[in-house]
């Protein structure tokens, strides 16, 4: 009988994985949760999650230009279904601003606010600490070579999108 993997002992699985795709299906999914809850716990305690620091990351991106509310939510590393209700949030927390454009009223313009640009310059050394600590495992090499994995992956999973 074959050795238990390291995902197989983590999630406590008995038996084996059918098949390797299901077995790094697992594997990344469960990597993708420890990465997200890292980043979670240094974002959430200045009071915004993570998809709402991805949203003022782009927006910073942007600034000083606006960027149409659509335009986000495809530039979105977590893709958000409610990306008004997230907006809606920042909005009221002060850290973006919203305006309709005055060529297409059914267009919402985002920018991201002198707070937003605070919060973000507050955060930008804390989130780097806390990629680096996710990441110190790996040699530098091997970060590449995950990044051109992962690249390949999704590149292969946009070809084959329902």
């Amino acid at each position: 009988m074959a050795a238990k993997s390291r995902i197989q002992q983590e999630i406590r699985q008995t038996k084996p994985f059918s098949t390797p795709f299901e077995e790094a299906g697992v594997a990344l999914l469960r990597t993708s949760d420890q990465l997200q809850r890292r980043l979670a716990a240094t974002v959430e305690p200045r009071g915004i999650t993570v998809q709402q620091f991805n949203v003022l990351r782009i927006l910073r991106g942007a600034h000083p230009e606006a960027v149409p509310t659509l335009e986000i939510a495809t530039r979105m590393i977590e893709q958000a279904p409610g990306i008004t209700r997230l907006l809606d949030r920042l909005e009221i927390k002060k850290l973006i601003q919203r305006v309709r454009c005055k060529k297409d009223r059914r267009r919402v313009l985002c920018t991201i606010s002198a707070p937003g640009l605070a919060l973000l310059a507050a955060l930008d050394r804390p989130m780097l600490e806390a990629l680096r600590n996710c990441f110190e495992s790996l040699p530098a090499g091997r970060t590449r070579q995950l990044i051109r994995l992962l690249d390949d992956l999704r590149e292969g999973l946009h070809e084959t999108e329902p």
